[in-house]
């Protein structure tokens, strides 16, 4: 399995991103003929090699005629530029994601309709340059996984059209409000809106574990120069021998939450735990417990993604009775699962296969199917699983 990992620990902006995939192998020669698909005039790629506190790395600045800065565009704009290129269908779809969610946080940060908004920056031939770039060189690696680590957003102020913004700017924490981040490494705007986009729309995973081994590591060297901290983003291309489509354990990054609650009507748990799963839990339950005073309770517990934490978290303290609670970062291992469809003399079932090292070791058919073929037949649940099981 191909991985590509993101280490943003002093942020991450589009060009920054194009000089560490061309150090990750991405030809210059490639990346400038793709963008040349786009079929517009006005802007071509200088490619450097640069130095940032002892860190070298490759530097790639989209230059742009100096009359070509004023032109704003809105998203259909974009979408006629890219849907209209040559550029093959996965490219397009990848960079339309990245434009759609900077339109979406421009939005609803001036509560605008998403076709109104101005893009300023973004519909500047630079930042078309740069997110299709990205969609271009992913494309070109062909990686199996994108990861990353918490995304450093800086600090202090920006300057922007819209005059001076706090770090992250408006658009830039919208974008990121779902994935973790960190903050105050350095006084300026670490992570700009077409990074944090480029990051959200392609991450499949944000953690800080790094384990797997790494076989090519790539600076793209921003153009910053002012602070202690390089200002380089890092991004690692690692190879594995596990397929995790095919078999072997899968390894992901969760959360848990607890809570201890003792003073609410028991007639309302189970509709707590309908609101977690209904919101994306990817598990609840609850355990009696004794507390101080022997005084009888439970003890609600809730398995969760990172994204989902938040939510999670107002669930439990809008609809119980507790005033507080745990939170654990734990790590998941499953068994890869496959879903298939049963053919039997009483009807069709679906069933949940588990795979370990290449084999199928558990099936499980669907209760609700089977509670379905049993009442239409008036036989029991336990007669329609085994003549399931007889079939697979």
């Amino acid at each position: 399995m191909k991985i590509l990992y993101y280490d943003c620990f002093a942020g991450i902006s589009g060009d920054m991103n194009l000089g560490a995939m061309l150090e990750l192998g991405v030809p210059e020669s490639y990346l400038v003929s793709e963008l040349e698909k786009l079929n517009i005039k006005g802007f071509s790629l200088k490619v450097e090699a640069d130095l940032r506190r002892g860190i070298s790395g490759t530097k790639a600045q989209v230059l742009v005629k100096k009359n070509l800065f004023e032109k704003h565009r809105h998203l259909r704009h974009v979408e006629e530029i890219v849907n209209g290129s040559t550029l093959s269908d996965n490219v397009k779809k990848l960079s339309m994601k990245i434009f759609t969610l900077i339109a979406v946080a421009e939005a609803k940060v001036h509560q605008i309709d998403i076709q109104k908004v101005h893009f300023h920056e973004v519909g500047a031939l630079d930042s078309i340059a740069d997110i299709v770039g990205a969609a271009i060189c992913l494309d070109y690696l062909q990686v199996d996984k994108v990861m990353a680590a918490p995304i450093q957003l800086g600090g202090g102020t920006v300057k922007c059209d819209h005059g001076i913004m706090p770090v992250p700017a408006p658009a830039t924490a919208e974008i990121v409000k779902a994935v973790p981040v960190k903050t105050g490494l350095v006084q300026h705007e670490a992570t700009t809106p077409t990074g944090a986009a480029i990051l959200v729309a392609t991450v499949d995973e944000f953690t800080e574990k790094i384990d797997f081994p790494i076989i090519k590591t790539g600076y793209g060297i921003g153009m910053r120069d002012v602070s202690e901290v390089p200002n380089v983003l890092r991004v690692y291309l690692a190879e594995t021998t596990t397929d995790t489509n095919m078999h072997d354990v899968l390894v992901e990054e969760a959360i848990v939450l607890e809570c201890n609650i003792d003073d609410m009507n028991p007639e309302q748990y189970g509709f707590v735990l309908d609101k977690l799963f209904d919101a994306g839990a990817s598990d609840a339950w609850m355990v009696p417990i004794i507390m101080k005073k022997s005084r009888p309770a439970i003890m609600l517990s809730v398995l969760c993604t990172t994204d989902k934490a938040a939510q999670m978290k107002e669930i439990i303290f809008k609809h119980t009775s507790s005033i507080g609670l745990r939170e654990s970062l734990v790590t998941k291992s499953m068994l890869h699962r496959k879903a298939i469809t049963v053919s039997t003399k009483f009807g069709d079932v679906r069933v949940k296969q588990c795979v370990y090292q290449g084999k199928v070791v558990r099936s499980k058919p669907e209760f609700e199917d089977c509670k379905v073929l049993a009442n239409q037949h008036t036989i029991s649940i336990d007669e329609v699983e085994n003549e399931v099981l007889k079939n697979i």
